[in-house]
């Protein structure tokens, strides 16, 4: 079987295979890497994922976009090595559950994408006997899950840029007690800023020598990874019956997640609808709604920090599977087909003061702990549930995106108990902490790249 090609979603940089677009992370014309064809399962393929574990789906998986890139082998003993905690599936009531992705080193869904693209980065520096700087912005969980990941790995240094007074006092301390090749700059600005700044980085060529990549959701290895726990829950929650199929609920900030479950989808995975929870950054509900996009500058601050996106990057890479043409800056020069994205996607904004009654009412009423972000979730899924007058026998999951005790002041607040801590975030206090400042100026960042990396 011939390896997948990757062309850029702006459309002007040359195709190029799965490591290659890995190692770039973003293409030279500032688009998006996607695969020219999406590799798809069986029926039959997707029934015997009941029988294998959460790494033996991975495999699967990942190797569909990984052909003729690296050997089966090896690929296996990566993501065995990665996939070494527990999924839960807890039940919310009739046939709803909520997944939860906060089992992880970093107790984070980004955990899953992180660490095997950790190890295919190291796979092919190796290899290539390369070195990379991995740049990367973070409104939250990007950060401590990708510099976790990375840390201690000789061949890579890693830089992650987050906005000053947006991320929990924990989510920080989960990247600014590292050290050695990790490197955390507080941005006086938004999650956009920090992610403007990147994206300038990689476009300049006065810093070409420094050998960029990015760890963001716009890597596609990022992407990749983050398709395997669809098929897992689908796989572990199916009545097993041949017209079987489930509604994701996904909250979303900047897209990657989400579309995960898009490749999922496009794959075989028999999704019957994707809702698309926000927070108060609604431009893509509002997008859907309207087919008009307008991004939100800047970005408002709220609850759910992570999702504090007010233009997503992977929006590009959504407008592409439907036939449409977005360029970085949210520009549409062809529209997408909106008739088949409101067919197969549902969006909500959700308020912080929704978001807050969601934690209370999912706790009191299903003995659900949720934090922010999966409350966005789960509000998103009981909405399209009352609206559309759901079957109680349709099977729907919402994704749990971050671990409850990340987010303590919030849970103490509303439910007046702090959440016990998973091992990952014990101890964190007592660290001493490693972290510059700089003011939101490409200048500035520029001069630190420079000064701080030869």
């Amino acid at each position: 079987m011939e390896s997948i090609k990757y062309y850029s979603t702006n459309l002007h940089a040359n195709e190029v295979t799965f490591s290659e677009a890995l190692l770039k992370g973003i293409a030279p014309d500032k688009g998006l890497y996607m695969p020219k064809e999406i590799p798809a399962f069986s029926k039959e393929e997707i029934k015997s994922f009941s029988q294998k574990e959460y790494y033996e789906i991975a495999f699967e998986v990942i190797r569909k976009f990984l052909v003729g890139q690296i050997d089966d082998k090896e690929l296996f003993a990566l993501v065995k090595d990665a996939y070494n905690f527990p999924v839960p599936l807890e039940k919310g009531f009739e046939n709803k559950y909520v997944m939860r992705l906060d089992q992880g080193p970093t107790a984070s869904f980004k955990d899953f994408a992180a660490r095997m693209m950790g190890r295919l980065m190291n796979y092919y520096l190796k290899k290539e006997n390369r070195k990379l700087l991995i740049l990367t912005a973070t409104s939250g969980d990007t950060g401590s899950a990708i510099a976790n990941a990375f840390y201690g790995l000789d061949n890579i240094q890693v830089a992650v840029l987050f906005p000053d007074g947006e991320v929990t006092d924990r989510q920080r301390k989960q990247m600014t007690t590292l050290g050695e090749n990790i490197k955390i700059i507080s941005l006086k600005g938004k999650f956009d800023d920090c992610q403007a700044l990147v994206k300038e980085s990689f476009a300049d060529s006065d810093l070409d020598y420094l050998n960029l990549s990015s760890a963001n959701s716009i890597n596609i290895g990022r992407l990749v990874p983050q398709i395997v726990y669809y098929f897992y829950s689908f796989s572990r929650l199916r009545k097993g019956e041949e017209n079987d199929d489930v509604v994701f609920s996904v909250p979303s900030g900047n897209f990657g997640d989400m579309m995960g479950g898009i490749f999922a989808k496009h794959m075989g995975l028999p999704i019957k609808k994707f809702i698309i929870s926000v927070n108060e950054n609604d431009e893509f509900p509002t997008f859907l709604k309207t087919g008009k996009y307008n991004k939100i500058e800047p970005s408002k601050n709220c609850l759910s920090s992570a999702m504090n996106v007010g233009h997503p990057s992977n929006l590009a890479r959504l407008v592409a599977l439907y036939d449409g043409v977005m360029d970085e800056k949210g520009g549409i020069s062809q529209i997408p087909d909106m008739v088949k994205m409101r067919d197969d996607i549902y969006s909500i904004s959700v308020s912080d003061k929704e978001t807050k009654e969601m934690i209370k009412e999912a706790h009191n009423k299903h003995n659900l702990l949720l934090e922010p972000h999966g409350s966005v979730g789960w509000k998103g899924l009981t909405e399209y549930c009352k609206k559309f007058n759901v079957d109680k026998d349709q099977l729907c999951i919402s994704l749990e995106t971050a671990h409850p005790a990340k987010f303590p002041e919030e849970i103490i607040e509303i439910l007046k108990f702090e959440p016990e801590l998973p091992p990952s975030l014990e101890g964190l206090e007592n660290k001493e902490e490693y972290c510059d400042n700089l003011e939101n100026k490409y200048s500035d960042f520029k001069a630190y790249l420079i000064n701080n990396y030869k």
